[in-house]
């Protein structure tokens, strides 16, 4: 399984000073939540991470090459990026969306196979999607567009995940189906980095956790040693009072 580190690496913010340097290694089967309020380069990491962004210095490394050295095929191989949002370049079916995850596998002009088909067919029924299959993407609400986002990268199989927001736009029910499935994934060697507002999610499915400060500060490691309220309350600049439920802190806004 292919791993993804960080070198010194410093997100190019627009007008925000440098800040600390991240340099961490996110490792097969563990789960990484980014928390952060907005503004504090969440979705700049994710992009840089993926090599869709230059950072402003360090790098990013992928099986211990420079991102910045390595064709986009080799990454998409690679890596798969949920976008927080996106946009509909040109009319397409949400199973013709869901088989562009094959695309970094095809030579020129190749045709997807039946194999292929068959994989983007079970990542739209894993995402409960199958029924929309021959609908145009553009008539979809936004929790089936995201649905569908996700479908597309599990289609992919990518042995690192890179999700900005996966939840986003989902019902509560979908929502825990979409962390089981990383979660899944996770069991299964891949790695899993993905940026999330809600702490409990974070909380209840991560191994680890970054913090990340909107003066560019930042602090990582184990969630147990993350997820306490004293870091949370400077992170939000929000009160918080602290249960648990199955063995997960639960955090609830103070007023």
């Amino acid at each position: 399984m292919s791993q993804l580190r960080t070198a010194d690496l410093i997100i190019d913010v627009p007008d925000r000073a440098d800040g600390r340097a991240l340099s961490l290694q996110v490792e097969p089967g563990q789960i990484w939540g980014v928390l952060g309020p907005n503004g504090a380069g969440k979705t700049t990491l994710m992009h840089t991470l993926a090599g869709l962004r230059a950072p402003r210095s360090g790098a990013v490394l992928l099986d211990d090459q420079p991102l910045a050295e390595q064709k986009r095929r080799t990454i998409a191989r690679h890596l798969g990026l949920v976008f927080q949002e996106r946009q509909d370049g040109f009319p397409a079916t949400v199973l013709e969306t869901a088989l562009i995850g094959r695309h970094p596998f095809l030579s020129s002009w190749q045709m997807e196979s039946a194999d292929d088909l068959k994989l983007a067919q079970q990542a739209l029924s894993r995402l409960d999607v199958a029924h929309l299959a021959s609908r145009l993407v553009s008539t979809l609400s936004g929790g089936e567009r995201q649905r569908v986002a996700i479908a597309t990268v599990l289609t992919q199989s990518p042995a690192i995940w890179l999700a900005d927001e996966p939840t986003n736009h989902l019902d509560l029910h979908h929502q825990i189906a979409v962390m089981e499935l990383l979660t899944e994934e996770a069991g299964h060697g891949k790695a899993v980095f993905m940026c999330l507002h809600d702490l409990n999610l974070a909380a209840r499915w991560c191994s680890h956790v970054l913090l990340l400060y909107p003066d560019g500060e930042a602090c990582w490691g184990p969630v147990e040693r993350m997820l306490v309220p004293d870091a949370l309350e400077r992170l939000y600049g929000q009160r918080l009072a602290t249960t648990e439920l199955d063995g997960a802190p639960v955090f609830v806004p103070v007023r």
